[in-house]
């Protein structure tokens, strides 16, 4: 149901762990009885268990657990945190497995027997019949209560699921068997039954028995079962390992008498601004700015690169990464559900619950599939009677038609793919919103990127300060310093901090003003002072350049540098010239976009020359550079390409990104960007080098080729199935097999995802 407009900002989120779920029809029948509730939105998902609801405060969190007992099934809110990282998932995955499997082992062990004796005449010793019954009950009555008590419970509400149709189908088969046995010459001594794969004609139904059916089907569904709750405890391992990066204990520094103490604590006890240490191999206990020590941060489990990196006083570091080198002091800026580890688990697990639209149409297929089974397989039985067949072929055909048509695998095959893709991600550091992204990945043909922080490692350095004849350079540094200091643009601190450093502590600006992107001007000691770009001074200022300045501001153009004009008192004075560093792997990122089929564009503010040399150290045509931009122009850009027939992906990491990451067809933020521009991303790369962009893309497609390579086999399974069974081409037993190892099929193909190999090392 939608939420009235009025009501969004009163609206609540909330996610509960769903029990008692066996297939995706129940998923669909609890999210149809949600749905139906005044302002409520749900979306159920039966690889994940998980319930994840929006409501309005007209409903409460227990009317909507009361719902969901209502329909037959179990909800509570989910462990917090702390006890995921601390296995607390883990047992009811692993308690799951561990029944199915005991109940394998005991339906296995009776059954061969069953199965060679039914199957080979000559192991048919007198009275053998009622051995097989002695050795099937147990199997129908015990290996498969889990299935007739589930379609028990969704018989009471008015529903059909697939257990239904395993329930439906073995009691049947084992009834039919009780019949022959009781009333007819098939319990006699001496009784003996050929075994045939297809339905025979003629009338031997008082000789025929289904018990090897009613065994067998079991025991291969509960086989099917069990290797499905492994398969989904692996598929949800990623995120699990992710939850359990962080530390459990940490060193906080307490003050007494005697000065500060170290105290060990609980991670859990930490708050925001508490004082901490980190000796060398320990893991960084929450998300926090170095006091003092210096040493090398190993990040690779959050973000897949192995170097690790640096840090100084004043430096940010994440939780759960590791310091590799000497001791640190750290004070704690996010704490629990703040962190960014916390951050990448909740994007994660929303990406796990979310439905792409393949996974809807599978759902409502899943809704109807089940009714029209039964009178399927009702219309089977009265065909073959009506054409003159055997009881026991009409019989046999119509238990195949009810056996072969559970679509499990129909249910598995999105969920399964997006648990073990996206978790692969999250321990490469590649955090995929939400299964809709995975279309959007497939679709894209031009990639935008923006220069700084992207292609450029965004730390601007002043390369060089030239100054008109007769200038004080010491001058010009001071004025342009303190101009700049006001800024937070990355050219602007680079130009303050460069004058720090030189000069004497640096004077007040007053009617500091920002100029979009041009420029900035204010008053510094007296001086009207503009710093920006040479083509703002000359139309908004009528300055003309010295000729000296122009022909060294146009040469470090030529070399990819960006030259900022300084002028006061109505005089151009001086250019500073300011650097950032291409990184190391642009090249290389840029290379295997070109060979996902991508074009890569660069965009950036700077002029022209500076951005054609970039583009040509990179690899990336002249025709393909947008130069020149301002920040409120980025968006612009990205709607001329999409204008021009393009599919646009776009990467960036400021501020003045996230519109035009909105904007494009896929956003994409490095992780080392702002808060803002992840947010308004589709992709997010914790890490800062741009072969995680390809890596992500990568990933994106191999997970929507999965998906669709599972659906595909999980609908030409039962359009193929279903006809061969009401046909009479397969034997029931057969068909069990087959159902139940096509949701292993599905949930095997999807793990393949765990190999997804970075080009990153």
């Amino acid at each position: 149901m939608t939420v009235p407009a009025g009501l969004k900002d009163d609206v609540r989120d909330v996610e509960l762990v769903i029990g008692g779920m066996t297939c995706t029809s129940c998923a669909g029948r609890i999210e149809k009885k949600l749905n139906k509730l005044d302002g409520v939105t749900a979306t159920v998902n039966y690889a994940t268990e998980k319930a994840k609801i929006s409501f309005t405060p007209a409903m409460s969190l227990e009317d909507l657990i009361a719902t969901v007992e209502a329909t037959g099934y179990t909800a509570v809110p989910p462990a917090p945190p702390a006890e995921e990282a601390a296995g607390g998932p883990a047992e009811p995955a692993d308690s799951e497995a561990g029944a199915w499997r005991q109940r394998l082992l005991v339906s296995a062990a009776l059954t061969v027997p069953v199965l060679l004796m039914s199957m080979v005449p000559v192991l048919q010793f007198d009275n053998w019949q009622w051995l097989s019954l002695a050795l099937t009950a147990p199997v129908v009555v015990w290996g498969a209560l889990p299935f007739h008590r589930a379609a028990w419970t969704n018989l009471r509400h008015g529903a059909a699921t697939m257990d239904t149709l395993i329930s439906v189908g073995v009691g049947a088969a084992f009834l039919w068997s009780l019949w022959a046995l009781f009333f007819t010459h098939a319990g006699m001594n001496g009784m003996r039954m050929p075994f045939t794969l297809l339905p025979g004609g003629g009338d031997g139904s008082e000789a025929h028995l289904y018990l090897e059916v009613a065994a067998a089907v079991t025991t291969f569904i509960i086989t099917g079962r069990y290797f499905e709750a492994r398969a989904k405890r692996s598929s949800g391992a990623a995120l699990r390992a992710l939850l359990d990066l962080g530390a459990k204990d940490v060193a906080v520094l307490r003050s007494g008498p005697g000065g500060d103490a170290e105290v060990r604590i609980p991670v859990g006890q930490l708050a925001v601004g508490d004082r901490f240490v980190v000796r060398p191999g320990e893991k960084i206990a929450t998300d926090g700015t170095v006091e003092s020590g210096t040493s090398a941060v190993d990040a690779s489990m959050l973000t897949g690169e192995s170097v690790p990196v640096e840090v100084v006083p004043g430096d940010p570091v994440v939780g759960a990464t590791v310091n590799a080198g000497g001791r640190l002091v750290v004070r704690a800026t996010r704490v629990g559900s703040d962190t960014q580890l916390s951050q990448m688990a909740r994007l994660v697990e929303d990406a796990q619950n979310g439905k792409a639209q393949v996974q809807r149409l599978a759902d409502r297929v899943s809704g109807i599939f089940v009714p029209i089974v039964i009178g399927l397989s009702i219309a089977t039985f009265a065909g073959w009677l009506l054409t003159g067949n055997a009881t026991t072929a009409a019989f046999t055909a119509a238990v195949a038609v009810l056996i072969i048509a559970c679509p499990c695998a129909l249910g598995l095959a999105t969920p399964t793919a997006l648990l073990v893709g996206t978790g692969r991600g999250a321990q490469l550091g590649i955090l995929i919103k939400g299964p809709q992204i995975l279309e959007s990945t497939r679709r894209v043909d031009t990639i935008l990127l923006d220069k700084t922080g992207t292609v450029t490692t965004g730390h601007m350095d002043v390369a060089a300060i030239h100054t008109a004849n007769g200038e004080d350079h010491e001058k010009v540094l001071v004025l342009a310093g303190a101009l700049e200091d006001a800024s937070e643009h990355p050219i602007a601190r680079a130009i303050a901090t460069h004058a720090r450093n030189k000069a004497e502590p640096l004077p007040p600006v007053e009617g500091f003003t920002n100029h979009g992107g041009n420029g900035v001007s204010g008053t510094v000691e007296g001086h009207l002072t503009l710093a920006g770009r040479r083509s703002w001074l000359a139309a908004q200022w009528s300055l003309t350049a010295p000729a000296d300045l122009v022909k060294t501001a146009e040469k470090a153009e030529g070399e990819g540098r960006t030259p900022i004009w300084v002028a006061w008192d109505d005089q151009i004075r001086a250019v500073i010239v300011v650097s950032d560093t291409i990184k190391e792997t642009s090249a290389q990122a840029i290379a295997e976009l070109r060979g996902l089929g991508l074009r890569p564009v660069l965009l950036t503010g700077d002029n022209t020359r500076a951005a054609h040399a970039v583009a040509a150290s990179v690899g990336i045509s002249p025709s393909d550079v947008i130069a020149e931009v301002l920040p409120e122009g980025k968006v612009d850009a990205v709607k001329r390409l999409q204008d021009q027939g393009a599919v646009v992906a776009m990467v960036g990491d400021g501020v003045n990104d996230a519109a035009a990451l909105a904007q494009a067809d896929l956003g994409l933020a490095m992780g080392t960007g702002t808060d803002v521009a992840i947010e308004a991303s589709d992709l997010t790369l914790v890490s800062g080098d741009l072969r995680a962009a390809a890596d992500a893309i990568r990933l994106a497609r191999a997970t929507l080729r999965t998906i669709k390579a599972n659906l595909f086999w999980a609908f030409a399974y039962n359009v193929a199935a279903l006809p061969l069974a009401a046909l009479g081409l397969l034997n029931p037993v057969i068909a069990g097999a087959a159902m139940a190892f096509s949701s292993v099929f599905v949930v095997t193909n999807s793990l393949r995802l765990r190999r997804f190999t970075p080009t990153r090392k």
